[in-house]
């Protein structure tokens, strides 16, 4: 899966899969050994889980790359 970001030790990646199903726009967090899948349109925790910190800084990542987000 594409690394798209890295800040404080917490790397985003997301995958794209041309002509097949896939779920909601949604991007992966992972931060030591914790792992958050994020909603891109409403900037929530979808599956997974984030220590309160990094969740924070996660959320404010994304609406900061919202539009970039929702056109990858």
């Amino acid at each position: 899966m594409p690394e798209i970001s890295r800040f404080y030790g917490v790397i985003i990646r997301m995958f794209m899969e041309p002509n097949a199903p896939h779920h909601r726009p949604h991007f992966h967090a992972y931060y030591q050994n914790d792992v958050a899948i994020y909603a891109i349109d409403s900037i929530e925790i979808i599956a997974g889980s984030f220590q309160i910190r990094q969740q924070r800084l996660v959320e404010a990542w994304a609406e900061i790359h919202q539009e970039e987000l929702l056109s990858d």
